[in-house]
């Protein structure tokens, strides 16, 4: 996987994300940060490092000063924040062409044949269980394995163990005792936004074609609405057939696409954002 540059850090009371991996900012948690004084600041940010792009996830009602500064809503998330409040991802697009998609017919293609597809039964979790810190060695060779770059540096078991001391739920499927397919759920109960973004989906090249996605979805959401989360949404990439035909047929609704969003697999690429109330 190649080397990670970006930073997570604390501005004006929000939680971001910033480097030249992605090529941008992401504002990852709004916090207690009053929008007026941030957003100038994220611009600021993005001036001196040269960002193509600025990307928010913030509660529909803080939008007005994110919307003045000329940020388009990409995508929504209905009651996202708390079971209550809609979710808004917004783009400033500082690199006109950032906004540009040269892959946008088989992106909106995707879509459609995933936005056809009906649910199907509850899958089967025989195979899937909840992993620990002890599996972290395993899960980092595995994600190092399955990306070639990643937004976040989950090949480095020291990430993966803080992320579930920090309350992500990581999930896993084994065949012959050996871990071949992982996914996450990141849960945001602070401040009682009660929301998870299911994420971090990998299989090995040998195991795919078993539907094992859409196992370990259905496995995460049930833990995670034991732990009072009332909303689940993905950011997928929007390239990727297998996993928006996953939320699909999970019963997702498809909230809209972020423009060249994400470093992932190599590329800087589009991402989809799938929403679902538990």
């Amino acid at each position: 996987m190649a080397d990670m540059n970006d930073t997570t850090m604390m501005l004006d009371g929000a939680l971001v994300q910033h480097g030249t991996s992605n090529d941008r900012i992401y504002l990852m948690d709004l916090g207690s940060a009053d929008p007026s004084i941030l957003v100038p600041d994220l611009l600021e940010l993005a001036r001196t490092n040269n960002y193509g792009k600025i990307f928010a996830k913030i509660p529909a009602k803080n939008s007005k000063a994110f919307l003045d500064a000329g940020f388009l809503i990409e995508a929504k998330a209905d009651k996202l924040f708390h079971g209550k409040v809609d979710g808004l991802f917004l783009g400033l697009f500082l690199d006109k062409n950032r906004y540009e998609e040269s892959l946008k017919k088989e992106y909106e293609n995707i879509c459609t044949v995933a936005l056809a597809k009906e649910s199907t039964d509850e899958p089967t979790h025989e195979s899937v269980r909840l992993c620990t810190t002890e599996d972290a060695q395993t899960m980092a060779k595995i994600y190092g394995r399955v990306f070639d770059s990643y937004p976040f540096p989950i090949d480095n078991p020291k990430f993966i163990v803080k992320s579930m001391e920090e309350g992500t739920v990581f999930a896993g499927i084994e065949t012959d005792g050996e871990l071949v397919a992982l996914a996450s759920a990141e849960c945001s109960v602070q401040h009682d936004k009660r929301y998870a973004e299911m994420t971090d989906f990998a299989t090995l090249p040998d195991a795919r074609g078993n539907g094992y996605a859409l196992q370990l979805l259905s496995f995460l959401e049930q833990e995670i609405k034991e732990k009072g989360i009332l909303t689940a949404y993905t950011i997928a990439r929007a390239i990727s057939p297998g996993m928006n035909v996953t939320f699909g047929k999970a019963d997702y609704q498809f909230g809209g696409r972020l423009h060249n969003n994400t470093d992932i697999a190599g590329n800087i690429e589009s991402m989809n954002v799938w929403f679902k109330s538990l």
